[in-house]
């Protein structure tokens, strides 16, 4: 079984206003991996590639997952 990396999670400056309760956050300093993880779940981790990462934040910014809508 291979160990879990150590993953540098970062929040958006927007969450790091203590006022702010959950974020989303995001580690990059493990090679060929971006993970994702709630601020009030921080033991679930959810990983996927650098390829991955851009469609999804793509989608997000072209609007496909707008929850106002």
């Amino acid at each position: 079984m291979s160990a879990i990396p150590e993953f540098d999670f970062v929040s958006a400056a927007a969450c790091r206003d203590k006022k702010v309760g959950n974020c989303p956050q995001v580690a990059v300093n493990v090679p060929g991996v971006v993970a994702l993880r709630d601020s009030e779940r921080p033991g679930t981790i959810v990983t996927m590639t650098p390829s991955q990462w851009e469609t999804l934040t793509g989608a997000i910014k072209a609007g496909e997952f707008d929850l106002s809508a």
